[in-house]
């Protein structure tokens, strides 16, 4: 089985881009971040017409979620538990059927920027809340995965400028201690589980030729369970889509699970 995080930066803008790569890729299962779009106008037909069963989390022009999967999806919740009041779209899970059944949770984790501040204060409240749900899903013991933009540069190795990131809310100590917490629950992170090799990123700004210079970030990350990592076959990054036309600013990370 093979799954797909994809933070696609806007439905509208990838709508030939993302079923491009789908085309290529033929992945089982798609976790989508930043589709900037209400439930009710994602085109849910692109997908649908190539076999996917869609899920969406969506939210007015910011935000939102979504699953794409070839096979049945149960047992769909939409939100991060743990507060109420939180209306901005960052997470939907469900369950996969399959020969297996795979618990897939997909997040668009905060930017937090600019750190200090509320919206920093939000990022590590959000990532308590993201703590409290893994623990969760290690007591069920049960096939499951947390996977998106998580926002987070975990290792200086993860950057190729590990210096410009160091004031800013992706690469702070106390959200590298957040990261290493939930992490620590024992999870296992499949892209660092299958590679130690330099220059493995799956972001680059739009700005100051970021991709032509390969100054990049890796902040698009799968966590495993035990019972979930005892199936792990691969992790890639799928780096070319970044140079191709109209790219997202992200580029697809894919597991291959021995489903």
């Amino acid at each position: 089985m093979k799954i797909a995080t994809f933070n696609i930066n806007g439905i509208k803008a990838r709508a030939q881009a993302l079923p491009d790569w789908l085309d290529e890729a033929a992945p089982d299962v798609v976790l989508l971040q930043e589709i900037k779009s209400i439930d009710e106008n994602f085109p849910r037909e692109i997908f649908e017409e190539r076999g996917y069963n869609v899920e969406t989390h969506g939210q007015k022009s910011f935000n939102g979620v979504a699953i794409l999967s070839k096979l049945p999806l149960e047992d769909v919740a939409r939100g991060l538990p743990g507060d109420d009041t939180d209306e901005q779209a960052r997470w939907i899970e469900a369950t996969v059927v399959g020969k297996q059944a795979v618990r897939i949770c997909g997040l668009y984790l905060p930017n937090g920027n600019p750190a200090p501040g509320p919206k920093y204060d939000y990022k590590l409240a959000w990532m308590k809340r993201l703590k409290a749900r893994a623990a969760e899903l290690m007591a069920g013991e049960e096939v499951a995965l947390m996977a998106g933009d998580y926002n987070i540069i975990p290792q200086d190795e993860d950057a190729a400028r590990p210096e410009a990131w160091q004031d800013d809310a992706l690469g702070l100590p106390a959200s590298r201690a957040a990261w290493r917490e939930i992490v620590n629950l024992g999870f296992t992170e499949a892209f660092r589980a299958r590679t130690h090799a330099p220059e493995q990123y799956s972001f680059w700004d739009y700005q100051a030729g970021a991709w032509n210079r390969n100054d990049g970030i890796r902040i698009d990350h799968f966590l495993l369970t035990p019972q979930c990592a005892d199936l792990l076959r691969d992790c890639q990054i799928d780096k070319e889509l970044r140079g191709r036309e109209k790219p997202s600013d992200h580029v697809p990370v894919w597991v291959e699970l021995d489903l």
